[in-house]
């Protein structure tokens, strides 16, 4: 509560425990995209077997984040090759840079290259560095992926009851139930699984999953689909700004932003798109899929229980003509039409 106090008094300077935060993120052979954040906290400790209380705790921790400004990180790639940047008042930072060198010979065999990040602030007497160096993780894809697979994950994956009213049921999953305990829709990581690998064993096709979650539940989202057995991809959330941050909005919205970044980094691969028909996941694919039309092979929508939002998704997908739009109701008609078009065996 101290340093709460003194940080909004702007008098909270000599920080207690350094923890860079990198994000599963993306990358070509050439161009590597590194998002992360640089906070005073101590990493996220889940327990399988934790209590209520516990989880209420670990929620609280999320959110109580003490960001740390306009300081240098450093990163290393494992050519030693380095780069610094400088965190935003957030404790945001990107490393956003064009290389010459073959990032892919750097890989493991399922495209994943690690990255050391270095804090190059300065180190008070009772600072206690939490690791040195933190390590990051980029996806390569593959160069004989087959198609790329670009996923939602609120109610796609993952039920969390954003239709509910008020969306409490929201909130009581989101903030008061364990990562372990969260239950993926039926067949969804099989689907998934599926979908990773084509028609071919050696495809490693790339899977990318976008939420308008914040950056806080990232481990917490990161568990949930290691611990389910999700193909492993880029988990890419977004900022939430207060009340009094002046900072200009995006025209577009950030599903929106990443699915078009995605595309223009992979010119030369297709793409599958998954969302669910609770949010603003129609109005969005089809306009990627308008603005893309060669690129986006099928989008796939999971049917929500709720009837406005059905009536005004089947006005945007009815007369949608340009990618085939299928809304299903369990993962076995995504399977189902995805092995008729011959994207699995």
């Amino acid at each position: 509560m101290i340093r709460r106090i003194k940080k909004l008094l702007g008098r909270y300077k000599n920080y207690e425990q350094i923890l860079i935060m990198p994000y599963r993120s993306y990358a070509t052979p050439h161009h590597l995209y590194v998002y992360g954040r640089l906070l005073d906290n101590e990493p996220l400790k889940i327990e399988q077997e934790q209590n209520f209380f516990k989880t209420v705790k670990n929620t609280y921790k999320q959110f109580d984040s003490f960001e740390i400004p306009e300081e240098k990180i450093l990163l290393q790639l494992p050519n030693k090759q380095e780069f610094v940047t400088q965190t935003n008042k957030e404790g945001y930072f990107l490393f956003d840079k064009k290389l010459n060198e073959d990032l892919a010979e750097y890989a493991d065999k399922d495209g994943w290259l690690d990255v050391k990040l270095f804090y190059k602030g300065q180190l008070f007497a009772k600072t206690k560095l939490i690791a040195n160096p933190f390590k990051g993780e980029l996806l390569v894809p593959d160069k004989k992926a087959e198609f790329g697979v670009i996923s939602d994950i609120d109610d796609t994956i993952l039920h969390t009851g954003v239709t509910s009213f008020l969306k409490w049921r929201l909130l009581k999953n989101s903030l008061f139930t364990n990562a372990y305990k969260r239950i993926p829709l039926k067949g969804a990581p099989e689907l998934y699984q599926k979908l990773a690998v084509g028609l071919q064993e050696s495809s490693k096709n790339p899977m990318f999953y976008i939420s308008n979650s914040p950056w806080n539940l990232y481990e917490y989202l990161k568990l949930f689909l290691d611990h389910n057995h999700f193909p492993k991809g880029p988990i890419l959330l977004r900022n939430i700004h207060g009340p009094f941050d002046t900072t200009l909005k995006p025209e577009k919205p950030h599903k929106q932003r990443q699915i078009i970044n995605i595309l223009n980094n992979y010119p030369h691969l297709n793409f599958i798109l998954i969302g669910d028909s609770g949010e603003h996941d129609a109005s969005i694919y089809t306009d990627i899929a308008a603005q893309f039309a060669d690129r986006i092979l099928c989008i796939y929508l999971r049917s929500v229980n709720h009837k406005k939002q059905m009536q005004r998704v089947k006005g945007i997908i009815d007369n949608f003509e340009t990618t085939p739009v299928l809304m299903v109701h369990n993962s076995e008609e995504a399977t189902q039409h995805a092995r008729e078009n011959g994207y699995i065996i």
